[in-house]
């Protein structure tokens, strides 16, 4: 299976629109979503092309393809509006015999992990990470459109046991074989 990973999109109707691009260049069987799809929070700026209502249009036509968890700046009103399951606080998924726990990253995290996976799976940060831990591994894709700590706009791209972080643009920096 190959899964393409993206968080944090926030609104942003240029950044989503490279990531669709992105997703047809990869052509991955799902679109795993770890939250914060639609609006841009209190806490941060509003994104490059902040229209939510555009992200919307370029989702639903891919309903199928998307699996999703909840953000901490998603909501009911948000589910209303998009074609595909949103309000899970968690997924966990079974992919080549590894156990990945997918969540947003608001609730559990690097240092609050659930028992029993292989990955923790997150967003929330805005930070692309990969830190091995006791017991579990760490993963965090970025963040598509309001990227921290001097980070690339990324998503990354899960194939045969490997994780792989990717600049919109496509180009790969980091790599963790699980």
């Amino acid at each position: 299976m190959k899964l393409m990973i993206a968080s944090d999109i926030h609104g942003s109707e240029y950044y989503c629109r490279m990531l669709i691009d992105r997703f047809k260049c990869e052509s991955p069987d799902k679109l795993l979503l770890l939250g914060d799809i639609l609006y841009h929070g209190p806490r941060n700026d509003l994104p490059r092309s902040y229209a939510p209502k555009s992200v919307i249009e370029m989702l639903n036509p891919l309903k199928n393809k998307i699996l999703c968890v909840r953000g901490n700046c998603d909501t009911e009103v948000d589910q209303m509006v998009l074609d595909f399951p949103i309000l899970a606080d968690y997924a966990v998924l079974y992919i080549d015999s590894i156990t990945v726990y997918a969540s947003h990253g608001h609730h559990f995290d690097e240092d609050n992990p659930p028992s029993h996976s292989d990955i923790l799976l997150c967003g929330h940060t805005h930070v692309p990470k990969c830190t091995e831990k006791a017991g579990y591994v760490y993963l965090n894709p970025g963040s598509v459109s309001i990227p921290k700590e001097n980070s690339e706009h990324s998503y990354m791209i899960y194939e045969n046991g490997k994780f792989i972080w990717k600049t919109l643009d496509g180009k790969d920096y980091m790599e963790y074989k699980a």
